[in-house]
């Protein structure tokens, strides 16, 4: 009798759940002797809708190929993003990739995903339900992945600036909130 592993059966059920989104595809020549080859290439972003997500790019003779391809380099590069309530990023994020700037804001429950391109798929597969971006500069589709991806990594958890400062995590998390709870308790 085949016996089936915990992680194995872990492994697929997590692979099941994954979403898979095509950001781009491209017709590339390679000039040779002999003539020009044509393949496809294909950007890929892939996420668990709970917080992870990664990205990929693979050429191909066919675009079918290429966009399995990507896909399977994306799912070996997730990243985990620490989401606050699971909707949204925990804190206001920037980074810059070549010649393109994105700038990323938590934002409240109920303003929905305020984003574009690639960074709205990006979101989309993370699991993010409010957050407000914007992009600056160049409008590549590489550029503006790579520099979404660079201002999720620059999102830090609680757990890390507690023990960065000394402190509890619900010291930090208290002095997050405390300011907008006294805010909504002076409009009533």
């Amino acid at each position: 009798m085949l016996k089936v592993n915990d992680n194995d059966r872990k492994r697929n059920e997590t692979q099941e759940q994954l979403v898979e989104k095509l950001v781009s595809v491209r017709r590339v020549t390679k000039v040779v002797k002999g003539g020009k080859n044509m393949r496809f290439s294909a950007l890929v972003i892939v996420g668990d809708g709970k917080g992870r997500v990664g990205y990929a790019s693979a050429k191909a003779r066919e675009v079918p190929d290429a966009v399995r391809k990507a896909g399977e380099k994306a799912k070996k590069r997730m990243i985990r993003v620490y989401l606050r309530e699971g909707r949204t990023i925990r804190h206001d994020s920037s980074a810059r990739t070549g010649a393109g700037h994105v700038f990323l804001r938590s934002a409240p429950a109920g303003t929905g995903v305020i984003a574009g391109g690639p960074m709205r798929a990006i979101f989309e597969a993370l699991g993010v339900q409010d957050i407000v971006s914007k992009s600056v500069g160049s409008g590549n589709y590489h550029n503006m992945v790579r520099a979404t991806f660079a201002a999720l990594r620059g999102i830090i958890p609680p757990k890390q600036i507690a023990a960065k400062l000394g402190k509890k995590i619900t010291d930090i998390l208290e002095r997050r909130y405390a300011g907008q709870k006294n805010v909504s308790a002076q409009e009533n």
